[in-house]
């Protein structure tokens, strides 16, 4: 019965993402009660972007949480730093308390909520259906939207290396887009989408996109289909091209889609056309 949500918290010198559970009463008009933050990102920026913010529930009851670096220089630079929450995903348990099995627990100046590093603004996350990992898809700046796995001390890279440039068509630090010890991306779109909000369908109402990979694009306004091969991105296909932007996408009970038009304000089903 509990209902648990993210959201841009106001503090005293800045604000910062917060994650909070509450209780659904169901008697009477359904409400929540015995609203609890159970966790708070630190330190607390003041900027308006780059909260990340998807919650996650893996198969062992973990929650994952993305997290922005806040997109001005001070927490650009904090992707990197593990003392910082900017630019991370963030591994919790249902309470709010960092599981001991995190791989920066016990290092001097880390988080032990840190589960990987070098996000820009994670808003796409879904567990693979066949091996329970958490798959992402993290905003570019001007290119650069990446797809990648979330592994347990992995670095993805950010700001140190990108397949985009700044929004001025300046480079973005060196300019690279490789580094040892840094993750390459399963795949990359340039110019960026936008991505938002993921599902992998694992349903029998649409057959040929049983495996898929679905990602919402804002920018790009439509809904991404990535067809995959193990980790390998074998196909794309854009559905729903120009109907707006596409903020999240889930599998129904009944294995139909449904999709966040948040341009038009609708939540929109996608069924199979009827037959000839």
């Amino acid at each position: 019965g509990l209902v648990y949500f993210s959201y841009s918290e106001p503090r005293s010198g800045g604000n910062g993402t917060a994650v909070a559970r509450a209780r659904l009463r169901r008697t009477g008009a359904s409400r929540l009660e015995d609203v609890q933050v159970i966790w708070r990102m630190t330190p607390t920026l003041e900027s308006t972007l780059h909260f990340g913010s998807r919650l996650v529930f893996a198969r062992d009851g973990a929650l994952f949480v993305t997290l922005g670096e806040r997109a001005i220089g001070d927490g650009r630079r904090q992707a990197q730093l593990l003392g910082s929450a900017f630019g991370k995903i963030a591994r919790i348990r249902a309470d709010g308390t960092p599981p001991p099995d995190n791989p920066f627990v016990g290092r001097p100046g880390a988080l032990p909520e840190i589960w990987s590093l070098g996000h820009r603004n994670v808003q796409s996350a879904a567990l693979h259906p066949a091996t329970g990992e958490l798959w992402i898809a993290d905003h570019g700046a001007k290119g650069g939207d990446e797809v990648n796995v979330a592994r347990a001390g992995r670095d993805y890279g950010w700001p140190t290396i990108t397949y985009g440039e700044d929004y001025s068509g300046a480079p973005v630090g060196e300019g690279i887009t490789e580094r040892a010890g840094m993750e390459q991306p399963l795949y990359y779109w340039d110019p960026s989408i936008a991505p938002s909000g993921a599902a992998f369908y694992d349903a029998d109402v649409f057959p040929a996109w049983k495996g898929s990979l679905f990602v919402g694009a804002l920018a790009g306004e439509h809904l991404v289909r990535l067809t995959l091969e193990g980790e390998r991105v074998v196909g794309e296909e854009r559905l729903l091209e120009g109907r707006g932007r596409i903020r999240d996408v889930r599998v129904g009970p009944r294995g139909t889609l449904f999709v966040s038009d948040e341009s038009h304000g609708q939540i929109l089903e996608l069924v199979p056309a009827a037959a000839p």
